[in-house]
């Protein structure tokens, strides 16, 4: 049994997926055809051996508590587990207040209740694997405070803008978080990943709400830099931050190739998530699949290239479908042409014979259109 437990927060206010968002958080974006995004955090905490996991949802709620659930498809110990879904119950409608702050002063009796010492926060918009048990096992041998989890890059002038940066010495001791500005090829991302002691987190909880209503959790770490021992543990592996449109896209993509796929799934490190009963894909006499990922349950018969394609989707004769990625239940019409789109749950693409847009600014096709 861990010593920890954990917290998947919500996406922040610097975080817009444009169209995307407008029907569900970001943590139940559909993912590379079968998972949703809060599947990663989740899997990485119960195969870390934590099961005792709140999950905070700050709006519209409806599609993240279908598919959590009760949380048994995690593989959470059904008798000593419990996946809990915890609401942002602020009135203000100003987005300055929702921040997580707020959300765990709202929840601060579900908190304290918790008869653990030490609390692991994952973000629901990041994308990795990595063992929690060992982070915290890290972070107890080296004495530390706080321990913060970073992934190094070299291509912060053109990606991650939206995340925030570690600035660290050569002792891996933090010592600030900032934004990245896109100034530096290389940079430590911050992986909004953290481990601390529970009575830490209480105070610093309280503190931030008393300094500032505009405060989020990584406002006061940041103002404890000098004050507290926070040390950055590096990760290694398939990364990826779900922060716009584009990144959602790209995040998507990259996992078709098998050597970023390979670094990411693991037989021994499941990720899981919830499944239905449904027939095998059917791939139809003059179908072409080339570089895809395909999910269960589709009728191919036509081109797919190079894209994504979601659970119980149908791709008519003559179809085209390149560099798209396509969720659940889509429907691409008899000669349609799709390329570099995004395409929503329950589409039908049927008189739109040329739906293009550009690979350097994919488009979108919002959920349930008929075009």
């Amino acid at each position: 049994m861990s010593k920890a437990f954990g917290i998947v927060n919500f996406a922040g206010n610097h975080i817009r997926v444009n169209g995307l968002q407008d029907y569900r958080p970001v943590g139940a974006f559909s993912f590379l055809g079968r998972y949703r995004i809060i599947d990663f955090p989740i899997s990485n905490m119960s195969n870390s051996g934590i099961d005792n996991i709140q999950v905070y949802i700050r709006r519209k709620p409806r599609s993240l508590t279908e598919h959590l659930g009760t949380g048994r498809h995690y593989n959470i110990n059904s008798k000593r587990g419990k996946l809990n879904i915890l609401y942002a119950e602020s009135s203000q409608t100003n987005d300055i207040y929702n921040t997580d702050i707020a959300a765990y002063i709202e929840n601060m009796d579900c908190i304290e209740r918790i008869p653990l010492p030490y609390v692991v926060i994952a973000p629901s918009y990041m994308v990795y694997a990595a063992d929690y048990s060992v982070f915290l096992s890290e972070h107890i041998e080296s004495g530390a405070d706080i321990s913060l989890m970073y992934h190094s890059v070299d291509n912060a002038k053109e990606s991650f803008l939206n995340c925030d940066t570690l600035n660290i010495n050569r002792q891996k001791g933090v010592l600030s978080i900032e934004p990245n500005h896109g100034n530096a090829k290389n940079r430590n991302i911050f992986m909004d990943t953290y481990v601390m002691k529970k009575d830490l987190f209480l105070e610093l909880v309280n503190k931030a709400h008393k300094m500032s209503s505009m405060y989020t959790f990584a406002d006061i770490i940041n103002e404890e830099c000098q004050n507290l021992d926070i040390r950055a543990i590096p990760h290694r592996g398939y990364f990826s931050a779900i922060m716009d449109f584009d990144s959602y896209y790209q995040a998507n993509m990259s996992l078709i190739d098998l050597k970023n796929a390979s670094s990411l799934f693991d037989e021994e490190w499941p990720i899981y998530t919830r499944t239905n009963d449904s027939c095998p894909t059917q791939y139809f006499e003059g179908s072409v699949v080339s570089s895809s990922v395909i999910s269960n349950g589709c009728l191919i018969e036509g081109s797919v290239e190079n894209s994504i394609i979601g659970r119980g989707c149908e791709i008519k004769p003559g179809a085209v479908v390149k560099n798209c990625v396509v969720s659940a239940d889509v429907v691409i019409g008899k000669d349609v042409h799709v390329e570099n789109m995004v395409v929503d749950k329950h589409v039908k693409l049927i008189r739109g014979k040329e739906i293009i847009a550009s690979p350097e600014k994919p488009g979108y096709i919002r959920r349930g259109d008929t075009l």
